[in-house]
């Protein structure tokens, strides 16, 4: 089963893994029809981009845990662009059998990425040495300094009490272009919807601790 929001991409994995010989019983573009999927179909194996809709922060890394969390052991090979710091380690300390992580810049080769695809599915793992490097590294540091210079901007305009909107204007940027950088702050920051604490106040306390 493949989860991934680029319609060309997916459709480009799905024939090259048929070209192989590999049949995909599902392809879908978001987290919550990937659990369906894994549902309905069990697949032998899960191919998973990390950022997917609505957010485009951490959905489909997300939806991935969950779904092993309903059937444990479920093959995942995350085939992304983006380090997930939080749910990457969440994802891999999961069990170590049947797990993946690539980079889709560094896949190079489709004999190896094939060769991927089958060692996960076959309960192996495949993990790129540029995501180990970087989980290292990352673990060393605050969670703070993994923003970017766009993001830590964003977070001391909030420290200031700053909306949304009132960001925007003060970057010259769209609402939109804020509250994606806001949802990229809260998913590296591991902050995830709460009833008791104010995700914003979180971020804010996070980014003056560092």
């Amino acid at each position: 089963m493949i989860a991934e929001d680029s319609v060309l991409l997916r459709e480009g994995v799905q024939r090259l893994l048929a070209d192989e010989g590999i049949e995909t019983v599902a392809a879908v573009e978001n987290g919550d029809d990937l659990l369906d999927a894994v549902t309905e179909h069990r697949p032998d194996l899960c191919v998973v981009d990390v950022r997917m809709p609505p957010t485009f922060t951490d959905e489909g890394l997300r939806a991935a845990i969950e779904a092993r969390r309903h059937y444990p052991g479920l093959p995942v090979l995350v085939l992304s662009q983006y380090v997930e710091e939080r749910y990457a380690v969440e994802l891999l300390a999961g069990g170590a059998s049947g797990v993946g992580y690539l980079l889709k810049e560094r896949v190079a080769d489709v004999k190896e990425f094939v060769d991927a695809v089958r060692r996960v599915a076959d309960g192996g793992t495949s993990i790129d040495h540029e995501v180990i490097t970087q989980l290292m590294v990352r673990s060393k540091k605050s969670p703070v300094d993994s923003l970017t210079p766009r993001e830590r901007e964003v977070l001391g305009l909030m420290a200031q009490g700053l909306s949304n909107t009132a960001i925007a204007a003060t970057l010259v940027v769209s609402d939109g272009a804020v509250e994606k950088h806001v949802g990229n702050i809260f998913a590296k920051l591991g902050l995830e919807p709460s009833n008791s604490e104010h995700r914003r106040v979180r971020a804010v306390l996070a980014y003056l601790d560092s």
